[in-house]
């Protein structure tokens, strides 16, 4: 017989493990020490049942040490390029395809550096590793003499401290991007070493289109039985339900379809025990909403001259029910600044930036799953409709019937 004690500590330990499965959702790499401590610990006194959940239902490795927590992600579609590394700052700018490279080579010098380095070391040995044949001849080409360019580079090393890869010791990264001085870094190995999450060594891998290389990245061994095969369509399509603000069934291969049909309960209920998301189910497909509305990168409706922006676009779009151009998209923005300009950012005001403004919003739009982009703007997909707003109705004074009040006594 259960008694009441051990009802409450049963439910204080599924608290505790869904905040602690949230807080690897959030952010998979979590340390000791910083922001993200208490995180760490709830992780590691729950651990063992984590690594289980995660590497059953999702093929997510986990390894927690007394120091990092870090939980492998391998998202269920490789080539979406719409939830991009963005810069630690209060104005997250999505990074460029040479911030990127830079990234990489920043790493790739570090893994081979010593415990400490000054950001101009770390400079020196990019330039050097940028000599590549191989990135010449793919146009990559990296001086840093230009301010510009060390632009670049203080953002991926300021990613880099928020990743806990770096810990800055003297100096600051605006002298060295002006050229009045330099940085010191510790470098934390520990965290370095389990930054990438592939299932082999990049150097391994022989594909040659990025598509190709991607899914070698995450192979799985050979799926040579049934039992194999359905395990890996069970993990791919849990870590969708986990990842992608909504699974579109049209997204699907046959297989995976019918797998989902068959086991759409199962995989909802164990995604929803473990993290507290809850499914909506329709037609076109599952969205697993969060009531506590922080377990995403892209919010909508968010407050803002942008966040405002995405939202009277989203009803412009939902009304369309088709595909609409970026010239529309820009024109559209231009009527709703007559209209709605003042609440605006003063700059979000200055004529010629509809476009821009119209391709920020169709990009968060296309990161919620919202819209798909097209060759020549964007078109709306199925849960966008949530967003559609009618024509009012103006009743005249006296036509309108109100509702019988239910009164005491009555049945």
């Amino acid at each position: 017989m259960t008694t009441p004690l051990a009802e409450v500590l049963d439910g204080q330990h599924a608290a505790e493990v869904r905040k602690a499965a949230r807080a690897l959702l959030k952010q998979p790499l979590l340390l000791s020490h910083g922001r993200h401590a208490e995180e760490f610990r709830l992780v590691r006194r729950h651990a063992s049942e984590l690594r289980e959940w995660f590497d059953r239902n999702t093929g997510w490795p986990l390894h927690v040490d007394a120091e990092t927590a870090r939980l492998r992600k391998i998202p269920g579609v490789l080539n979406d390029a719409t939830h991009p590394a963005r810069e630690a700052t209060r104005a997250p700018a999505p990074f460029t395809r040479r911030r990127y490279v830079l990234l990489c080579l920043a790493l790739a010098a570090l893994e081979r550096g010593e415990s400490q380095i000054a950001l101009g070391r770390l400079a020196d040995q990019v330039v050097l590793d940028a000599t590549d044949p191989r990135l010449v001849a793919a146009g990559i080409q990296f001086a840093l003499d230009r301010r510009d360019e060390r632009l670049d580079l203080a953002a991926v090393v300021r990613l880099l401290l928020s990743l806990g890869v770096l810990r800055r010791v003297a100096g600051d990264e605006d002298a060295y991007v002006n050229g009045a001085g330099d940085v010191l870094y510790d470098v934390e190995r520990r965290v370095l070493a389990g930054l990438l999450a592939t299932r082999r060594g990049p150097s391994t891998v022989q594909a040659e289109s990025i598509a190709d290389r991607l899914a070698q990245l995450v192979a799985e061994t050979a799926l040579d039985s049934d039992e194999l095969r359905f395990r890996a369509m069970r993990q791919t399509l849990t870590r969708r339900l986990l990842d992608d603000p909504v699974l579109y069934y049209d997204e699907l291969s046959d297989a995976e379809l019918s797998y989902l049909t068959r086991q759409r309960g199962f995989l909802t209920a164990r995604v929803a025990d473990l993290t507290g998301l809850v499914p909506e189910i329709r037609a076109e497909g599952i969205a697993m909403v969060d009531p506590e509305d922080d377990l995403t990168d892209v919010r909508m409706p968010e407050q803002g001259t942008h966040g405002h922006i995405t939202l009277l676009l989203a009803e412009y779009l939902a009304r369309a029910g088709g595909p609409v151009t970026a010239d529309q998209l820009a024109q559209r923005v231009r009527e709703l600044a007559a209209e709605h300009g003042g609440f605006w950012a003063k700059s979000a005001r200055e004529p010629g930036m509809e476009t821009e403004l119209a391709e920020q919003a169709v990009a968060r739009l296309a990161a919620l799953g919202l819209v798909s982009r097209t060759a020549d703007g964007a078109e709306p997909r199925p849960a966008l409709a949530r967003y559609s707003v009618g024509e009012p109705v103006v009743h005249e004074p006296g036509t309108l019937r109100m509702p019988t009040q239910r009164k005491a006594g009555q049945a």
